[in-house]
């Protein structure tokens, strides 16, 4: 323990582990493609989400339509909005998204998922922020399936004595 707290460099732990110094070092790099827009993919119950970011005026296209129009409940919009007021990025970027499947509110959280990660992706410096808040997290939980002998995933069905 004693000696894990004497190596406070990162090239002296790079050296003590064997790892080089320029590998321990190296930044990661944002990835944006040739218009300067980086992608990502975000899932939430059967919604899956594509989404694009770049440097704009805060627009937000869900499947070619406004965010006003295509998520007409505040509560959804304002998921939208979480990733960007955490980092203090509120109006800096444009957002373009196609989504498919499941309902409005899987959607909603996909496109959530994709933003925070679209956005890790442009500025990898902002992952410790979208981390500690859990907008990098999948939420894995999905649909129960329906099983024979039942009426639902785990109702039975009604219980006749004669």
């Amino acid at each position: 323990m004693a000696e894990t707290q004497s190596l406070s460099d990162l090239s002296d732990l790079a050296a003590a582990t064997g790892v080089d110094a320029e590998v321990a070092e190296a930044p990661v790099e944002p990835v944006r493609d040739a218009f300067g827009r980086s992608y990502a993919t975000g899932r939430r119950k059967d919604a899956v989400a594509r989404v694009w970011i770049k440097p704009g005026t805060g627009r937000i296209t869900v499947c070619g339509q406004d965010q006003e129009v295509y998520f007409a409940r505040p509560v959804l919009r304002m998921l939208l909005q979480q990733p960007f007021q955490v980092t203090n990025r509120l109006g800096q970027f444009d957002v373009v998204a196609t989504v498919k499947g499941g309902g409005l509110s899987g959607q909603a959280g996909a496109v959530r998922l994709g933003i925070s990660r679209a956005l890790v992706n442009y500025e990898p410096g902002l992952k410790p922020a979208l981390r500690q808040y859990g907008f990098l997290t999948r939420d894995s939980r999905m649909v129960e399936r329906k099983k024979y002998g039942k009426a639902k995933a785990r109702r039975s069905f009604q219980f006749s004595k004669r």
